[in-house]
């Protein structure tokens, strides 16, 4: 996803150094070109330069888009690795601990789920740096089975009040747009489920997005909606309590699922 990322990146340079320069060539151009007195090869060459310059633009964007879909194949497929890996904050953390053995009282204790255990889990650890002692780090674990991590994630309202929380494992660009949803519209109008991010817009319909740029869609089509449009919102599934620790888990990369 790096790789994808900074040839988003060099293509948006190229299309904006692309774009100055051509404006400088028209400008130098248009100098010359005077209608009465420029010889036919100035007229030439100013029909030249532009059908060069459209040609460019068109081939630029279509560049643009085939690596921003390539982009988003990329995300699901990283998306689908974690799929069965959930995040626990919040549990305290002690230097000699088991940690398949914290997460297994956690979720038998708080999440009422006593038919869970140890074996469920394909591996775990403690993610980032401890950076306090009194800020213990989220913990990783991934399940066994998919039908085990949608019980734990079924239940982990009632968690509600013990200053522990349930998390999704979402990719970096997933978790920009959880972020980015969460300031623009609140916490109370973001979760995620599956992987994917959920909004409920200002026109009280339910979105589903997974990058920033379609978050910003939805809050620019605010202006397209008049009072008298919008609909009563729909309750909303709780939503994802995201904890300031969870900004350093999106950076693991997709390393980590594929251990």
């Amino acid at each position: 996803m790096e790789d994808i990322n900074s040839i988003k990146i060099t293509m948006a340079q190229m299309m904006e150094n692309f774009t100055k320069d051509m404006a400088h060539f028209q400008g130098e151009l248009n100098k010359q070109a005077v209608v009465e007195t420029s010889p036919p090869t100035i007229c030439s060459l100013a029909s030249q330069f532009h059908a060069f310059k459209t040609f460019t633009v068109q081939a630029l964007q279509v560049l643009q888009c085939q690596v921003e879909t390539i982009g988003k194949v990329a995300d699901q497929i990283e998306m689908d690795s974690r799929r069965n890996i959930l995040l626990l904050h919040g549990l305290p953390e002690e230097n000699t601990e088991d940690t398949a053995a914290v997460i297994t009282k956690a979720i038998v204790e708080k999440l009422k789920l006593s038919e869970f255990t140890s074996s469920d889990i394909s591996r775990c650890h403690r993610m980032g740096r401890l950076s306090a002692p009194d800020r213990p780090r989220p913990i990783l674990f991934k399940l066994h089975s998919a039908q085990v991590r949608s019980k734990i994630w079924s239940s982990k309202s009632s968690l509600k009040s013990t200053g522990v929380t349930l998390s999704e494992f979402l990719t970096k660009a997933r978790h920009e747009a959880f972020m980015a949803a969460r300031e623009k519209f609140g916490v109370a109008k973001c979760w995620t489920w599956e992987g994917s991010v959920y909004v409920l817009g200002h026109d009280g319909k339910r979105h589903r997005v997974v990058s920033c740029k379609e978050v910003h869609g939805i809050a620019l089509a605010r202006c397209t909606v008049s009072p008298g449009q919008a609909t009563a919102p729909k309750a909303a599934v709780a939503p994802q309590l995201r904890p300031k620790s969870s900004r350093r888990i999106a950076a693991a990369g997709a390393a980590v699922a594929k251990k």
